[in-house]
């Protein structure tokens, strides 16, 4: 595996790839990697792709600071992951490589930005968009590669590839969850024994919230009853539970109103912030 540290030298060696007709796959990760990570490279890798994984800590989409500092950082395992995955190259530029000067550039994406992460995470997206757009003109890939466990994500960077006319094909690929249903995440990392137990109660919402809608409930009334249950606890918090068009995140208020939804939450167990999300 061939390991960049610096844009020129990537890019000059990407050339010559490209040269020969390789077609670039690319998998933008934050590192503290797991086999959710690496499923993506691998289905880049079944796609032929040559597979560039870039780990960059981004600071730009970082509204509280001390979840900046506290994200894991464990990039010797991370190479020997990527390696035995089969992963070509690895991206793996410092702060000052990728923000040579203060970015001004800002993104507004409507809607899309505005519910959901974009309520509790301000300036959260604009950062996640300057950052994708840099990989993608640092990299030019012919595909790129990102988890559905990030669904508004996902949905913000199909509207700035369609916006900015990037030629690429991008892809989601399903969550991958632990043995018990836990979605794989780096932050799991952080969670000790117990509170590793406790972030089970999300994705049991989330069923439960499903099983529910196909009864004939609403989402407010979902929604109250699952932030009584969750917040049972004084370590766990619902910050958000959401039933939204796929496409455009338009909110639902039952599944009737869709054919085409995704349930989305969010909460903290402590200090730790998780996501997860079924598509219904």
């Amino acid at each position: 595996m061939d390991i960049f540290h610096e844009i020129k030298p990537l890019k000059a060696f990407l050339r010559e790839k490209n040269k020969a007709d390789a077609r670039v796959g690319l998998v933008p990760t934050m590192g503290a990697l797991h086999a959710g990570h690496l499923s993506l490279i691998e289905i880049a890798k079944d796609q032929g792709c040559l597979t560039v994984c870039s780990i960059f800590v981004n600071p730009a989409q970082f509204n509280n600071p001390e979840d900046l500092k506290k994200y894991p950082r464990t990039l010797e395992a991370d190479v020997a992951l990527l390696e035995k995955a089969g992963c070509d190259v690895l991206f793996f530029p410092s702060v000052e490589e990728m923000y040579a000067t203060k970015n001004v550039i800002t993104f507004d994406f409507g809607h899309l930005d505005k519910t959901m992460e974009g309520e509790f995470r301000l300036g959260h997206f604009s950062g996640v968009a300057l950052v994708v757009s840099k990989l993608f003109h640092i990299v030019h890939p012919a595909h790129a590669f990102f988890g559905q466990k990030d669904w508004q994500q996902f949905t913000i960077i199909k509207q700035l590839v369609k916006d900015l006319n990037f030629d690429l094909q991008l892809h989601a690929v399903p969550t991958l969850r632990e043995e018990d249903g836990l979605a794989m995440s780096s932050r799991n990392q952080r969670l000790n024994t117990e509170q590793r137990k406790k972030a089970l109660i999300f994705y049991k919402t989330l069923l439960e919230a499903q099983q529910q809608l196909h009864a004939g409930k609403t989402m407010s009334d979902i929604e109250k009853s699952a932030k009584r249950n969750i917040e049972q606890d004084p370590e766990c918090k619902l910050e958000y539970l959401r039933l939204a068009h796929r496409e455009n995140l338009t909110a639902l208020s039952n599944v009737e109103e869709s054919d085409t939804a995704v349930l989305c939450i969010a909460g903290f167990i402590g200090d730790v912030r998780l996501i997860d999300n079924i598509l219904l």
